[in-house]
């Protein structure tokens, strides 16, 4: 006879899901696995009682040859379940990084790609899944952030990411899942510790406790207290940056000099995750503060993956990668959305003419209202605008008359006299 499903793990899941506004849909990860098997199960009947819209996504990584047998088997609950199931395959592309972090990646693409925004998704890591991440970050050399694990709840590309089950044992929801007489896939890699984390599960974790029963939950809790921690330092973090900020992208550098070696560190940091952008890892991040006193017009750059520093008139800027820029010149009408290396110019002229757009060369000249011919390169300079921005600044020529400069999408910086440049794709305020 079948148990009820233990109250403890029912309270979690309606403690979650008073975290989603009313209207909006409740995700479940499936991996076909007992943990998220479970979750699914439960959160069905949690959703049922409250009348709240509830559906799950299937992540095929095609890694195995098992993979058709796990979406298989989620398909199969789903329909039990009377659940919706998106499934989604993706391509792992393991080019510089592990199995595990390149699934890991791909599997999250999925989520943002599928999941609309303003929706939760629930994920079933549980109190032993974060015992053995605060050992890897350890084992990594990882600071605060690292240590903090998986938190609770993190809001992320549109999508509220919940993890109800990060207080509970990997031993009580088997028990659950035992008891409710549910079924699910076992992963025949979760055996293979050639992968890090089953290594420390079936070989670090069992010595562990053998000494220390307790192990896995009192590693949960340092987790949980680094997550306080850092939580902490970035409040006070983003208070202490508002104050160094110069622009959306970028904060004096000759007062983030001023700051202890541990402060610039954390403040670079915390101006990335605003910026959503990839923090620096730990030599690119020290290479770039040691050149915070470099020369006003020294045009110093820093890159790691998917990010990059420049500096420039004692000021650091953050910002995705520069694309190299490629030749190119078109006519243009005036009229219709142009498309440019840089994305759609979202301008028009007014009233219409057959005009040629380019980039900036050096040596355009533009006649100004009230401040008669103005050499560009010098526009530049007085307005402060960082040597590659200007770079990518599109002129707008009649023949060999500058009619107007534009940072796309539709920033005008200056139009001749008598022109008008309109912005007729964006709405008016």
């Amino acid at each position: 006879m079948a148990l009820q499903p233990p109250k403890p793990l029912l309270r979690l899941l309606n403690d979650a899901l008073a975290e989603t506004p009313p209207g909006r849909t409740i995700w479940v990860a499936l991996s076909g696995g007992l943990d998220s098997s479970l979750l699914l199960t439960l959160a069905a009947e949690v959703c049922r009682d409250a009348g709240r819209p509830l559906q799950a996504i299937h992540i095929n990584h095609g890694l195995q040859a098992a993979a058709s047998a796990f979406e298989a088997h989620c398909l199969a609950l789903c329909d039990a379940l009377n659940v919706t199931l998106v499934t989604a395959s993706v391509a792992v592309d393991t080019l510089g990084e592990g199995v595990e972090g390149a699934a890991r990646r791909a599997r999250y693409q999925a989520f943002m790609t599928h999941i609309p925004a303003g929706d939760t998704l629930w994920l079933a890591q549980h109190q032993d899944d974060q015992a053995e991440t605060l050992l890897l970050a350890a084992l990594r050399g990882s600071g605060v952030r690292g240590l903090a694990g998986m938190p609770f709840r993190r809001d992320w590309q549109g999508l509220t990411l919940l993890r109800p089950w990060l207080s509970i044992s990997r031993q009580t929801l088997a028990d659950a899942a035992h008891g409710l007489s549910i079924s699910w896939c076992e992963d025949p890699t979760n055996r293979d510790i050639a992968f890090d984390r089953n290594r420390l599960r079936h070989q670090v974790m069992p010595a562990l406790q053998l000494r220390w029963p307790d192990a896995a939950r009192a590693l949960a809790n340092s987790a949980q207290h680094a997550g306080e921690a850092d939580q902490l330092l970035a409040s006070y973090a983003a208070e202490e940056l508002a104050t160094l900020m110069r622009g959306e992208r970028c904060m004096d550098a000759t007062l983030l000099s001023q700051c202890s070696l541990p402060r610039q560190r954390l403040l670079v940091r915390t101006l990335c995750e605003q910026l959503a952008l990839p923090t620096p890892p730990q030599k690119r991040l020290e290479s770039l503060l040691s050149q915070l006193g470099a020369a006003s017009d020294a045009q110093v750059k820093v890159v790691w993956p998917g990010a990059e520093a420049r500096m420039w008139q004692r000021r650091l800027y953050l910002m995705p990668p520069l694309t190299p820029l490629p030749s190119w010149e078109v006519e243009w009408d005036g009229v219709l959305e142009q498309t440019t290396p840089l994305g759609p110019l979202q301008v028009a002229l007014t009233p219409p003419r057959r005009v040629t757009l380019r980039w900036r060369r050096g040596g355009e000249v533009i006649a100004l209202k009230e401040r008669g011919r103005r050499d560009i390169k010098r526009l530049l300079q007085e307005r402060g605008i960082p040597p590659w921005e200007r770079e990518r600044l599109i002129v707008v020529m009649d023949g060999k008359v500058c009619l107007a400069v534009i940072l796309p999408p539709a920033n005008v910086l200056w139009q001749a006299e008598g022109v008008v440049i309109d912005l007729p794709l964006l709405p008016k305020t």
